[in-house]
């Protein structure tokens, strides 16, 4: 009869606390990785999106009021279909020369959206949402036609 010695090990029942250990608890940030990236994705193109629309709307506008009318309904429509957070989304148009009057016929427009990604998962107290926020910006450029503005 062969009895067992103290220091002989039971490794029954070791293999799913290992894989417990070594696959799902690394899987775990990984996978907020995945989800972070994400949304920061989102919001990037959604921050191109807006730039790239509001120069064109008002390089094609007739008239200054007509594109910041135009532009505003561009801005709303992409900070909806993107869900980008209205409070923080900040638009910037300049021209260039900067002598002549924004926009005008013949100037070069650049058109900044800059916006705020609130990672997923943080909490509000503490202002920790605010402080892990990522910053995104995007840039846009577009002529205008010499004949802007001409009925």
């Amino acid at each position: 009869m062969h009895l067992p010695r103290l220091s002989e090990k039971n490794d029954e029942g070791s293999a799913a606390l290992e894989f417990i250990a070594v696959g799902v608890i690394p899987l775990v940030p990984l996978i907020y990785l995945v989800i972070a990236l994400g949304a920061i994705q989102e919001q990037t193109l959604g921050a191109e999106a807006a730039a790239r629309h509001v120069a064109r709307v008002v390089a094609r506008a007739p008239d200054a009021t007509t594109a910041a009318e135009r532009s505003d309904a561009v801005l709303a429509g992409i900070v909806d279909e993107y869900g980008l957070d209205e409070e923080a989304v900040n638009l910037t148009i300049a021209c260039t020369p900067r002598a002549v009057e924004c926009p005008s016929a013949g100037a070069t427009i650049v058109v900044t959206v800059t916006t705020s990604v609130r990672l997923p998962l943080v909490p509000e107290m503490l202002g920790l949402d605010r402080s892990t926020a990522v910053p995104v910006q995007a840039e846009a450029v577009q002529k205008v036609s010499r004949l802007w503005g001409a009925e």
